[in-house]
């Protein structure tokens, strides 16, 4: 009669492996409450794995709600099992590897713990022709996809495995937020991957066939089942040699015919090094046009070292355009002196640039300038006086307009791109009275549009850590007979955040946008909301909040927002000097220098 690990609620989680799924697999059991050893002879692999673990964790443990546990990382084998009640082997597909691993867990892992294969090709009774009956009966296969994009686990029995295990471990994979499945017995490819073995091959076989294209079967796809994930495109992203060592196993154990599959790969696409996305050959798809956008960034210069700074002005003055490519290669400074940088739109319709510069802290000299792509040409189109504290801007090329807001100068303003036509189109308070400016619910920071409501919303930080932050909207046009100090049309649309800083609008599904560098645990947060077609904020049924919901955080000091819809990403920067890229669930940066501080950021194409 088996009986679970003696205390196993106390003792850690083992994971070989610190690659993109063994990182994960920590995340997930660390989001159940337990701590995490991580075992992988590569410094980089374990660094890269404590990184995406210590941005990443505390979203996962969202679905648990639960404190998560904390991570240690091994280059040994015997330290990284110690005391473990589970371990997970996540090393490369090799059975040799595999094999040895098995044998080495047996001598080393405590003699009640569960040994786990997170093998996608082999059955967990491959691996264990050097353990004994007694360590056969506590070793099963747990096939995990990619959390957290796709939560579901198959667990499956090496043929020995302790009927009890199942249950007891389907609880446990539970309670870190995973749906588990398990295999009524012994299957090549598991439960769901024999289905899509089945749907790569015929594939495979229809393209051998000359009867179609991979452009055409993807597209046939994506129509008939909405899905954007389509066959030929996750072929190409898992690797073709990977896809025809897979198919390979196949044909090895039931003898299927492999000339319209593995050997097609080989002459085609294996032979001539068209690998998939991971070679600059391409794949089944042509390879990508190299990427030549960069992000550009305000970066304020207050984070390096004050030696030599003789006043307040010279150390607030330094801030300047900074930009990396989207994977955060190839920093370098765009524009130097460029004041205290805050918020920056890309033009397509003249390819400038548009700056916010706050001036100098307190006073009335602020002022929105632009320049070219390589930083040239600057021109001083909102002069200095015209505008206090300039934050983030939001450009209308359809109108060539180009809007911000002014937060000490408690104000929503509105001019062309050449900066004539300035004028106000909210006005919170009477910046000339201190009484009033230095009051933060006033103060006027985040803006959007929505063009297809349209509407206008900026936010009203508030004090820090008072939750007093609100965002607002008005008509984009001012209704006839009001003024900027009485709009009608003005609504509170979200109030008590902790302190709301940028925003962004989806227009596609009427979604609202912010970060918020609040107080901890609901500030230093992305968050969004959803609209309706008047502009309101509907009710998020999440648990939390009424009408809105934190999707990540734990960042430091978030400011910036950008959405790249097309592609499921957004990205945010923070004054801690990181740009984070945030997609399907997972957080992680792009780039990093605790020297820099940044604000405001645009995409350029």
């Amino acid at each position: 009669m088996w009986t679970p690990p003696q205390n196993y609620a106390s003792r850690p989680v083992a994971v070989l492996g610190g690659g993109v799924l063994g990182r994960r697999i920590a995340c997930c059991w660390a989001s159940a409450g337990y701590n995490i050893q991580i075992r992988d002879p590569s410094e980089q692999q374990r660094n890269d794995a404590v990184e995406y673990f210590n941005a990443n964790v505390a979203s996962y443990a969202e679905a648990t709600g639960k404190t998560p546990g904390k991570v240690a990382v091994f280059e040994d084998l015997e330290s990284a099992v110690q005391d473990a009640w589970l371990v997970f082997e996540v090393v490369p597909e090799k059975l040799n590897i595999k094999i040895e691993t098995f044998a080495e867990l047996e001598r080393l892992a405590p003699k009640d713990c569960i040994l786990a294969s997170n093998s996608s090709s082999y059955k967990s009774s491959e691996m264990i022709e050097k353990v004994n009956d007694e360590t056969k009966c506590r070793v099963l296969n747990t096939h995990y996809f990619m959390p957290p994009t796709i939560m579901m686990v198959e667990l499956m029995t090496d043929g020995y495995t302790h009927p009890e295990i199942f249950p007891f471990l389907a609880e446990r994979h539970k309670e870190a937020g995973l749906v588990p499945f398990v295999a009524r017995k012994e299957s090549t490819g598991f439960i769901f991957n024999r289905t899509w073995a089945a749907i790569k091959r015929e594939f495979l076989t229809i393209l051998a066939e000359g009867v179609s294209t991979p452009e055409e079967l993807d597209q046939m796809w994506t129509l008939f089942w909405g899905s954007k994930q389509t066959p030929c495109r996750i072929m190409d992203q898992v690797g073709l040699d990977t896809v025809q060592f897979i198919e390979q196993h196949y044909v090895d154990e039931r003898g299927l015919p492999k000339d319209k599959t593995v050997d097609f790969l080989e002459e085609n696409y294996i032979k001539p090094g068209r690998l998939g996305d991971k070679c600059q050959k391409g794949g089944l798809y042509p390879p990508s046009a190299p990427d030549t956008s960069k992000i550009v960034l305000c970066e304020l210069g207050v984070s390096k070292s004050l030696k030599g700074k003789r006043s307040t002005k010279e150390v607030l003055s330094n801030g300047r355009l900074f930009q990396v490519s989207r994977d955060g290669s190839k920093p370098s400074t765009l524009l130097e002196k460029a004041g205290l940088p805050d918020g920056i739109e890309y033009c397509k319709a003249d390819n400038r640039l548009y700056t916010t510069d706050m001036g100098t802290f307190g006073n009335n000299d602020g002022r929105v300038f632009s320049c070219k792509l390589d930083g040239s040409d600057v021109k001083e189109i909102v002069p200095r006086g015209s505008v206090h504290t300039p934050k983030q801007t939001v450009i209308d090329e359809k109108n060539g307009k180009l809007y911000f807001c002014d937060r000490e100068g408690l104000r929503v303003m509105c001019c062309n791109l050449d900066g004539s036509g300035l004028h106000t189109l909210v006005q919170t308070g009477d910046w000339r009275k201190p009484e009033e400016t230095n009051d933060q619910s006033k103060w006027c920071v985040g803006i959007t549009l929505a063009p297809n409501l349209g509407k206008l919303f900026w936010t009203q930080k508030g004090s820090p850590k008072s939750g007093k932050g609100r965002i607002f909207s008005v008509n984009i046009g001012m209704p006839a007979g009001d003024s900027a100090t009485s709009r009608s049309d003005m609504e509170c649309v979200l109030d008590k955040l902790p302190e709301p800083i940028d925003l962004e609008f989806d227009n596609t599904n009427n979604m609202l946008y912010w970060t918020d560098r609040g107080e901890v645990p609901y500030g230093n947060s992305l968050n969004r909301a959803q609209l309706d077609a008047n502009g309101r904020a509907r009710p998020m049924d999440n648990g939390l909040f009424p009408k809105h919901e934190i999707l990540f955080n734990g960042f430091d000091e978030t400011i910036g927002l950008r959405l790249d819809m097309s592609n499921d990403t957004i990205y945010v920067s923070d004054l801690g000097g990181t740009l984070w890229k945030l997609q399907k669930g997972v957080k992680s940066k792009v780039f990093e220098d605790k020297t820099n501080a940044f604000t405001g950021f645009v995409i350029v194409p």
